[in-house]
C-alpha cells in the first residue's frame, strides 16, 4: 500500500536517514522499531509531508506520491496520530474531530456549520472506539488518555488508506490499550495499512504482523514477529546484545542502597492536599530513598507532584523540608530549597523548543541564581556537555535546537536540567514514557545511582513493574487519595489490590 525506498534526509551536515526502506501492506499492522534518535520520527515526517526527503521515492497504492504538507498527505489517504496530543483543547470533541472540514448546510454563500450532523457523526465514531463521552464536551476538560483516543478518532474519520500511530499507547492504561487494539484489528481486517510505533515490546508482539527496525538512521531489516524474538529485536535496535538488568540484580541493588534512618525526613507531608485535586495525605521521603507512586490514570499521581513542587496551591496540611514547614506559592521557591520536577508532558510543560540543548539544560540553574549574574557561555557548554555525556544524550552538539531531538533524548535533557541544579529531592513523573528499552535501562540505572549518592527520589510511573523494581517504598493512589503504602518486596498483585476498589461485603 505504501512503499518508501532509499529515503535519505540531511539537516545541514548531519545525515539523519540514510537509504531507509519501509513497506506497508494493506490489511497489516507494521511495527516501526528503533532507539530514540534512530530516525523513526523523521521518517514519519517525510511520509506525512512535514519535511521533504533529500533522496528516495514514495509510492502509495502503486502510484508515485510526494506529499508537500500534512494536509496534502491526508488528502492522499495517509492519517497520522502523534505521541503528544496536538488537538485544540478549547474546542469540543466534535469540533476537534472535524476541524478544517466541518460539515455544512444551507445554500449559496450562506452555508453554516451543521452542528447536529457533526455531533451525530462524532458519536458514531466514538462508539467504534468504545468511548462513552459527550461530543459537545470541551476537549481540554478530558484526561490526556481520552484526548489521545479522540486524536485517533480524528485520524479514523478521514477515509484513510494508511494510518500512522506514533506512540499511541503511551498515555493509555491496559484496558484502554486493549480497546485500541480491538479497533486496530477491525481496521486491519477492513484492509487498512497501519504503521505502529511503540517502545513497548509486548505490544509489538500482541498486534504486529511485521517489524521494521532502524538504527542510527539506517535500515536494519524487516521481519515477522515469529522470525524476531524479543532479545533479537532489542539486539537489532541497539546493535549489540543488551544485558538488561535482571529483577534479582535490581533487587540486590535496591536492598544494598543505604537509606537514612534519621528521625527528620528530607521531605514530609502531613494532611497535605487541595480541594478538588487531591485528598489530604501523609508522606515521608528520606535521604537516599526512592519512593514509587503507582496508580491508574486520574488517580492523583501528577496532582500530588504538582502540589509538592508549588505548581498548584495546596489548601490543606503542611509540607516540611528538613523539618522546616514551608508554603510554596511558586516553583522557584521549591527550586531554591533543592526540589526538582521532571513533568509528564515534556513537550508542553518541559522543554523550550526554541532554545538549544545547552540553554535548556542550564535553564533551571540560571533561574535559581536569578537573572544576574548570567552563567557564562563557556560554563554553559561545559555543564551541558557533562550531562550530555553522562546521560548519553544523542545530539550533534549542545547548540542544536532541542526540538530536533527525539522524544527520549528530550526526556534525558530535562533530567540533565535538574541534575545541573544538584537537587536534594527529585520528582520524576512518568520519566520512561516514550523512551526505548535501552534508554529506560540507562535512566533506571541513573535513578539508582542518584539514590545511592543520597538523593531522595519520588518516582511516578504507570508501569507497575518499574515501580516495584526500583522503589524502597510504594505509595498507591486511587481516586485522588492515598489508598495505601507498601514496603520493598511488594508484589504486583498487592499493588493492584490497593488500586482496585474493594469488593462489597
Amino acid at each position: 500500500m505504501l512503499n518508501a525506498e532509499a529515503i535519505t534526509k540531511r539537516f545541514g551536515a548531519v545525515t539523519v536517514l540514510d537509504d531507509v526502506h519501509l513497506h506497508l501492506r494493506a490489511g497489516e499492522v507494521h511495527a516501526l522499531m528503533g532507539q530514540n534518535g534512530a530516525g523513526k520520527s523523521t521518517l514519519i515526517k517525510i511520509l506525512t509531508g512535514v519535511i521533504p526527503a533529500n533522496a528516495g521515492t514514495l509510492t502509495l497504492d502503486g502510484a508515485p506520491v510526494a506529499p508537500a504538507s500534512p494536509l496534502d498527505s491526508q488528502k492522499l489517504g495517509i492519517s497520522t496520530v502523534y505521541q503528544e496530543v496536538n488537538l485544540c483543547p478549547n474546542l469540543t470533541v466534535a469540533e476537534n474531530i472535524f476541524a478544517g472540514r466541518y460539515p455544512r448546510r444551507g445554500w449559496g454563500g450562506f452555508k453554516a456549520i451543521d452542528g447536529p450532523r457533526m455531533v451525530r457523526e462524532t458519536r458514531a465514531l466514538l462508539t467504534r472506539l468504545n468511548l462513552d463521552i459527550d461530543p459537545t464536551q470541551t476537549l481540554g476538560t478530558l484526561p490526556v488518555a481520552i484526548q489521545q483516543l479522540v486524536a485517533i478518532g480524528r485520524a479514523l474519520s478521514v477515509q484513510a488508506k494508511v494510518l500512522i500511530l506514533d506512540e499511541p499507547t503511551s498515555s493509555l492504561d491496559d484496558s484502554e490499550v486493549e480497546s485500541l487494539f480491538a479497533v486496530l484489528r477491525s481496521l486491519r481486517s477492513s484492509g487498512l495499512a497501519v504503521l505502529f510505533v511503540t517502545h513497548f515490546l509486548d505490544q509489538v508482539y500482541a498486534i504486529s504482523d511485521r517489524i521494521t527496525v532502524l538504527r542510527n538512521g539506517r535500515f536494519v531489516g524487516e521481519w515477522t514477529p515469529a522470525q524476531l524474538p524479543a532479545p533479537a529485536l532489542v539486539a537489532a535496535m541497539v546493535g549489540r546484545d543488551v544485558a538488561l538488568a535482571s529483577a534479582e540484580a535490581v533487587d540486590a541493588e535496591v536492598a544494598a542502597r543505604p537509606v537514612s534512618d534519621s528521625a527528620t525526613p528530607r521531605l514530609s507531608l502531613r494532611g497535605f492536599g487541595a480541594d478538588r485535586r487531591i485528598h489530604p495525605l501523609d508522606l515521608d521521603l528520606r535521604d537516599g530513598e526512592v519512593v514509587g507512586v503507582a496508580g491508574l490514570l486520574g488517580s492523583g499521581r501528577t496532582e500530588l507532584a504538582r502540589l509538592m513542587f508549588g505548581l498548584d496551591a495546596a489548601d490543606a496540611g503542611t509540607l516540611a523540608v528538613q523539618g522546616k514547614t514551608v508554603h510554596f506559592t511558586h516553583p522557584a521557591q521549591a527550586v531554591k530549597l533543592g526540589l526538582a520536577f521532571c513533568p509528564e508532558e515534556r513537550k508542553s510543560d518541559g522543554i523550550v523548543g526554541e532554545l538549544s540543548v545547552r540553554e535548556n539544560i542550564v535553564l533551571a540553574l540560571q533561574a535559581r541564581t536569578g537573572l544576574w549574574p548570567c552563567i557564562r557561555p563557556a560554563r554553559q557548554r561545559e555543564l551541558a556537555q557533562k550531562y550530555i555525556d553522562l546521560l548519553g544524550i544523542r545530539a550533534a552538539d549542545s547548540d542544536m535546537p532541542i526540538a530536533l531531538l527525539s522524544g527520549g533524548n528530550q526526556q534525558k535533557a530535562l533530567l540533565a536540567r535538574w541534575l545541573a541544579t544538584q537537587p536534594r529531592v527529585l520528582i520524576l513523573d512518568e520519566p520512561t514514557r516514550g523512551i526505548d528499552v535501552a534508554a529506560k535501562q540507562e535512566l533506571m540505572n541513573e535513578v539508582m545511582r542518584l539514590a545511592r549518592e543520597g538523593m531522595s527520589v519520588l518516582f511516578i510511573s504507570s508501569e507497575i513493574d518499574e515501580v516495584l523494581r526500583i522503589s524502597d517504598r510504594i505509595v498507591v493512589m486511587r481516586d485522588r487519595r492515598k489508598a495505601g503504602e507498601l514496603a520493598r518486596g511488594a508484589t504486583e498483585a498487592e499493588v493492584m489490590n490497593l488500586i482496585c476498589e474493594p469488593a462489597a461485603a
